[in-house]
């Protein structure tokens, strides 16, 4: 996890025992450890992976999320991804753009 710095922080929330004991037999089947797990999915939903953005998407349908902050949602990834091709950024410059847009326009 480069570019994240050497401090670390602790991620904790509330689960039922259930789904706990449900998660570390899959984890131990799979040979993956908990802290694994959690570092690779927060790394891959801030990286914008395009699994965990599909599932994320599903989330926020089942969530009920406005269907217009959806949209607006969707319409922002699309342009980020047709900025990329068009101009052939860098993460970082990409990023930074992202930065402007969102002060500019927090409803999105």
């Amino acid at each position: 996890m480069s570019g994240y710095g050497n401090t670390n922080k602790k991620i904790c929330f509330d689960s039922n025992d259930k789904l706990h004991a449900d998660l570390k037999i899959r984890l131990h089947y799979d040979d993956i450890k908990i802290k694994e797990f959690f570092n690779e999915i927060v790394l891959a939903y801030v990286n914008k992976d395009e699994h965990i953005l599909a599932f994320i998407e599903q989330l926020k349908q089942k969530k009920a999320i406005s269907k217009n902050k959806l949209r607006k949602t969707k319409k922002a990834r699309s342009k980020e991804k047709e900025t990329i091709r068009q101009f052939g950024l860098d993460e970082n410059e990409v990023e930074r753009i992202f930065d402007i847009l969102e002060k500019e326009h927090p409803e999105l």
